[in-house]
């Protein structure tokens, strides 16, 4: 049976001026960020992250301040109710003012990633990609290896994500099969596979391209990808 992942993409017009949506230990956290910037960055993760628990769960009457996202020791997020953990995993990204969670039933590693869509140089598929991604970029051309590259990058974020490691790994320990990661429908999820080439663990992975961003999810389950909730209105839910 294949698994739910649930994913909610948000835009920093969606989020709340005021921070009432935030519980006490998340404005704290909030007041502590000194940069603009990465502050706004967290509220957008933060929004999205608690609009699609919300949806995923379906929990009636569930108000977003009694919800809190956390990072846990290793930096991955992890959703609380009331101080009580949900048993969900959660992945969360953001890039160009967009932000993406992706979200299931635990236990299940998980892991998305969102990227603008934009060129990137020879030297960083040489230096960060295994040789068959690189000879799977570098044999395109134009914007097909511009999304590829793309592809490819924010495919082996999402897999280190759902390793609960991030970018503290090399890049080049896991691998996205580039013959499966085929140039694909831009506005559909189209499958990948990645693999962890210090383990051997295989991850099932997903991409679409949307409003100028490349999402890729990846989980180390069979999954359906489902949108958690429709709509980008600022109000709860």
């Amino acid at each position: 049976m294949k698994e739910r992942l649930g994913w909610l993409l948000q835009h920093l017009e969606d989020v709340p001026e005021g921070d009432d949506w935030l519980n006490a230990d998340e404005r704290r956290v909030a007041a502590a960020l000194r940069f603009a910037k990465r502050r706004q960055d967290w509220r957008l993760g933060r929004w999205t992250a608690k609009r699609a628990v919300r949806a995923f769960l379906a929990i009636p009457g569930l108000s977003p301040d009694s919800l809190e996202i956390r990072a846990a020791a290793d930096g991955a997020p992890e959703a609380f109710r009331d101080g009580v953990p949900l048993p969900v995993a959660l992945s969360i990204s953001h890039s160009g003012g967009c932000g993406l969670c992706a979200v299931a039933a635990a236990p299940v590693a998980l892991g998305c990633d969102i990227e603008r869509l934009e060129e990137r140089g020879e030297a960083l598929v040489r230096d960060y990609f295994t040789p068959g991604e690189i000879g799977f970029c570098l044999e395109a051309t134009g914007e097909a290896r511009t999304l590829r590259t793309n592809l490819v990058w924010s495919a082996k974020e999402s897999v280190l994500k759902a390793l609960r490691a991030g970018l503290r790994r090399d890049t080049r320990s896991v691998e996205v099969d580039p013959w499966s990661a085929a140039d694909g429908e831009r506005d559909g999820w189209n499958p990948w596979t990645g693999r962890c080439l210090q383990s051997g663990r295989l991850f099932s992975g997903w991409w679409r391209a949307r409003r100028g961003c490349i999402l890729t999810l990846s989980s180390d389950r069979e999954g359906v990808p489902e949108e958690a909730g429709a709509g980008r209105e600022g109000s709860w839910p």
